[in-house]
């Protein structure tokens, strides 16, 4: 009876232990449940506080592209007014798609070929998205600093030439696409048979270190001689030699014609005071240089609206990754007759109402 009683009570204690132990875990199960409860309330208003990234994917899932930024570098051969318009116009096309997503580096070579070299390796050193070469020069100097990075030229008059591709298409098919300020040249040369019927001798100036104005010279020499005058190309190689031969051509001509010239374009005074004295009209490729230089007339574009339109080009290659090898060299849309009121009036001539004034 004794050990049967003793064996109850153990027992009894067993159960009571076991019942105690069977409360605990209970209570630990619902402290559990509790905190993640509240672990997951949190959670569910975290995130519905959270706004949704709508730029981190696509309705694919795939992730986009943070909004790129692009460097582009820009060679003007030489400061004069054209390719300075030409510049400004090429800079605000990419800015008014771009904003600040685009920055520049604008440098100019001060009329040195040598330096629009150096220019050009330096940005191909540096890295940058697409060069924009303004002028022939800087476009020489540029292919030759690569064949990769997209290069964009503007005032340049003949990219077969400039480039020396024989069999020309429109196209390059390199790294090279751009614009051209090529104005009609049997156009200009119907304008000075229109001005100066009765002339006789027309002399031609330019630099024979520019390819593009030595094409010029070539195109328009063959519409004068058609249209029956005499002409003779008078060339210089530098600024140091330009009033010398602007001084033969000047005393041995009726009518002088400028072609769309760099080193003409940043010397034009030169020109002016040796001209307006003695008489002679001068005919101009572009109106910078006919007013630079008192010129009497001018076939001309915007060259504005010429960088505008490269600049346009630039956000097609660099944006929707057009290859310019594919891209057309396109030309101005719009070409002016313009004339200068003041050395017309000088040399008593009148010039129909289709003439706007420079």
């Amino acid at each position: 009876a004794i050990e049967s009683k003793d064996y109850f009570q153990q027992n009894l204690r067993d159960i009571y232990e076991r019942g105690e132990n069977m409360k605990k875990m209970k209570n630990m199960r619902k402290i559990v449940l509790i905190l993640t409860s509240i672990a997951l309330i949190i959670l569910s208003l975290t995130a519905c506080g959270k706004s949704p990234k709508v730029s981190d994917t696509t309705p694919s899932g795939h992730e986009q592209p943070e909004a790129k930024s692009y460097n582009v570098g820009i060679c003007q051969l030489v400061q004069h007014e054209a390719l300075d318009a030409a510049t400004r116009g090429f800079r605000d096309a990419l800015t008014d798609k771009l904003g600040d997503r685009v920055k520049f580096d604008e440098q100019n070579a001060n009329g040195e070929p040598d330096i629009s070299a150096t220019i050009c390796n330096q940005f191909v050193s540096s890295g940058v998205d697409l060069i924009m070469a303004n002028a022939t020069p800087a476009l020489q100097a540029a292919q030759t600093s690569t064949n990769r990075i997209p290069i964009l030229g503007t005032s340049v008059t003949d990219y077969g030439t400039a480039l020396d591709i024989d069999d020309w298409t429109g196209k390059t098919g390199k790294n090279i696409s751009g614009t051209s300020d090529l104005a009609p040249l049997d156009q200009q040369a119907a304008m000075l048979h229109e001005i100066f019927p009765d002339a006789k001798k027309v002399g031609i100036i330019y630099c024979s270190a520019e390819p593009n104005s030595k094409y010029q010279d070539k195109v328009i020499t063959e519409h004068l001689t058609g249209m029956g005058y005499s002409v003779k190309s008078y060339t210089f190689s530098d600024s140091n030699d330009l009033q010398t031969i602007a001084k033969a051509a000047i005393s041995e001509s009726d009518v002088i014609y400028l072609p769309t010239d760099n080193t003409i374009a940043s010397n034009t005074e030169i020109i002016k005071n040796i001209a307006l004295p003695a008489k002679v009209p001068i005919i101009a490729g572009e109106e910078g240089i006919c007013s630079g230089s008192g010129g009497v007339a001018t076939l001309s574009i915007s060259y504005y609206d010429l960088g505008y339109t490269t600049g346009e080009m630039a956000y097609e290659i660099l944006v929707n990754g057009t290859d310019p090898a594919t891209m057309e060299i396109q030309y101005a849309p719009k070409f002016t007759k313009k004339y200068n009121p003041d050395v017309c009036d000088t040399l008593g001539i009148t010039l129909s109402s289709e003439y706007e004034a420079l």
